[in-house]
């Protein structure tokens, strides 16, 4: 993160935030809008039933290129990589050498290279850790002057196809290349609202046109941050930093779905990612976890919030809160946090303690919301 008195930096749809009366706060080193006039729990609720439009420029776009790139990046994480198809899209983990996250990301082989999604946050030093550690393997190119739009909800297929045609055809976790009014797109169907929808790659020139027609659509309305983290954690999605950063590994952060068999023990591929050791012991059971990633429910309408402690009913501290609030869709509170391994298991009992006052709270699966994804 940039130091509190540096200047923050803007994304091609500053202008555009301010003329549409956002409220605009710091968030990883960019000025970026929390919410419009129209309020968190109504933008919230919009998405969910029709289609909202988040800035979401200020993350990192890369590009990986080379005959060698796949396997260069595979080294870097527990994914597979090197038989990923051409147009699909997949989520994936940077790790140190103690088997922490060091950031989550999503990639696409679009075939003459790997297109990356990276954290705004983390984007500076994942850029250098990779150029650092598989740079002399392929060549890693920044995108720095491309904007990143997301377009949410049920409804968001219905307002995109019309300006870009071709969309409808994308399913979960796909993408291909368009182009709107001359500006080249590259789109998948994705997103961490936990809905239908897209992300658009577009030049930084084009990104406020683009956003513009979008919200000209009857469906559209411009979502803030309050928002979109509020849908993400109905939706079970980690937050960088909040819920998974460099000391929780994938297997503590119920991640195990984000490592393909390939590159687990035993597969053709296995290890060969740093903190391989730690990881894959933890996957197979032979080194035994301290803590686990779990979604929670209050059983009072009481929020409860990010390091919030956590004990069980004999008043012993077993883990903390590291997301929370109280869910709009759900509508009760909901919150993500690590636990005890023994106090991990859906419908065990815990405390929370709120301002020196027990909350009991229930361990529930996640998503709290169903997941809409369209999957064809």
């Amino acid at each position: 993160m940039p130091p509190l008195d540096a200047e923050l930096l803007q994304t091609p749809l500053q202008a555009l935030h301010l003329e549409l009366g956002a409220r605009m706060v710091p968030f990883a080193g960019y000025d970026m809008p929390v919410q419009y006039p129209m309020g968190v729990l109504q933008e919230h609720h919009h998405t969910r039933a029709s289609a909202g439009l988040f800035d979401v420029s200020h993350m990192g776009q890369l590009r990986l290129i080379g005959e060698d790139a796949a396997a260069a990046f595979e080294t870097l994480m527990p994914v597979d990589v090197v038989d990923l198809p051409v147009g699909k899209q997949r989520y994936g983990l940077l790790l140190n050498e103690a088997g922490g996250i060091i950031d989550d990301l999503m990639l696409v082989n679009r075939g003459e290279d790997l297109f990356v999604i990276v954290n705004g946050a983390c984007k500076v030093g994942d850029i250098a850790h990779i150029q650092g550690t598989i740079g002399a393997l392929c060549k890693v190119e920044a995108l720095p002057d491309r904007g990143l739009l997301a377009l949410q909800g049920p409804k968001a297929v219905d307002a995109l196809q019309r300006l870009v045609p071709g969309v409808e055809r994308l399913v979960f976790m796909t993408g291909a290349a368009f182009e709107w009014e001359s500006a080249d797109l590259f789109v998948t169907r994705s997103g961490y609202t936990g809905e239908d929808g897209f992300e658009i790659s577009v030049p930084g020139e084009h990104a406020e046109a683009l956003a513009r027609a979008m919200l000209a659509q009857p469906e559209v309305k411009p979502i803030g941050l309050g928002a979109r983290n509020s849908l993400r954690l109905e939706a079970g999605l980690c937050l960088y930093g909040n819920d998974i950063d460099s000391t929780t590994t994938p297997v503590e952060a119920a991640l195990k779905w984000a490592m393909q068999k390939v590159r687990r023990t035993d597969g053709a591929r296995a290890g060969g990612f740093p903190g391989a050791d730690t990881v894959l012991a933890q996957l197979d059971g032979t080194q035994p976890l301290a803590r686990q990633r779990v979604g929670l429910i209050a059983l009072e309408r009481v929020p409860v919030r990010e390091h919030t402690e956590l004990q069980n009913l004999q008043g012993d501290t077993i883990g903390e809160v590291t997301s929370g609030l109280l869910g709009p869709t759900a509508n009760k509170p909901v919150a993500m946090g690590y636990v005890t391994p023994v106090n991990a298991a859906v419908g065990t009992r815990v405390h929370a303690i709120v301002r020196g006052k027990v909350v009991p709270m229930e361990v529930a699966a996640l998503p709290f919301v169903p997941n809409r994804y369209y999957r064809g």
